[in-house]
């Protein structure tokens, strides 16, 4: 009678061997059969994945990828979009108060007139100063900051001023004019110079945030 042996965890399957019976030497020999029996899965193990099941795993993970992807190239086009939109308002606006600003100078040849007095009264002032001649700067710019023309220099200055800057640079012209003044009556040559340098930078400051460096020749 053949006999039966289970291996449990085996992990070849072995040929039948012969065997021989000690009781009898007469007796046949009978074979001894092996039969390897695989255990059943450890549960520690890993699972293995089915064709199937990977192939479902992969779709789902790419959809995520590309479905984010996708929205946040969206979102980066909608932003770009809001960014253009403001960059041209932003341009329209830049052009419609050019257009306003030029409009103002071409019909305010008067007020370009009086700056452009102002422009050749510093030109004088500067070049006595420079020699000490503080004669010549006073009978140009005159006794005190109420005079006639520089009521009129300042009429004009804010006719055509339109920006905050702009009327704080007025104020600088003003205040620096007045210290030019006071010092050429006082013989101050130091105090003159400074106060000189001072009003025309901020005049020429002016000039620059108003457009008008190209109109007002010698600035």
């Amino acid at each position: 009678m053949a006999s039966t042996i289970v291996l449990s965890n085996a992990n070849k399957f072995l040929p039948s061997l012969p065997s021989t019976s000690s009781n009898s030497p007469n007796s046949p020999p009978q074979k001894r059969q092996i039969v390897c029996k695989a255990s059943s899965i450890d549960a520690n193990s890993p699972v293995p994945w089915s064709r199937r099941g990977l192939s479902i795993t992969v779709v789902a993970a790419t959809t995520l990828l590309f479905g984010y992807k996708g929205r946040s190239e969206a979102n980066a086009a909608i932003l770009e979009a809001d960014d253009d939109q403001k960059l041209m308002d932003k341009v329209k606006e830049d052009r419609k108060k050019r257009l306003q600003r030029q409009g103002a100078i071409s019909s305010s040849d008067n007020e370009t007139a009086l700056l452009q007095d102002l422009v050749y009264k510093l030109s004088k002032v500067g070049q006595a100063i420079d020699k000490e001649d503080l004669t010549t700067a006073s009978s140009v710019l005159g006794p005190g900051i109420d005079t006639s023309w520089v009521q009129k220099v300042n009429f004009a200055l804010n006719q055509l001023s339109t920006t905050g800057e702009e009327i704080v640079e007025i104020d600088n012209i003003n205040i620096n004019l007045a210290s030019l003044i006071a010092s050429v009556d006082k013989n101050d040559i130091p105090t003159a110079k400074e106060s000189f340098v001072a009003v025309a930078n901020a005049f020429k400051k002016w000039a620059t945030l108003a457009g008008l460096v190209q109109q007002l020749k010698g600035l």
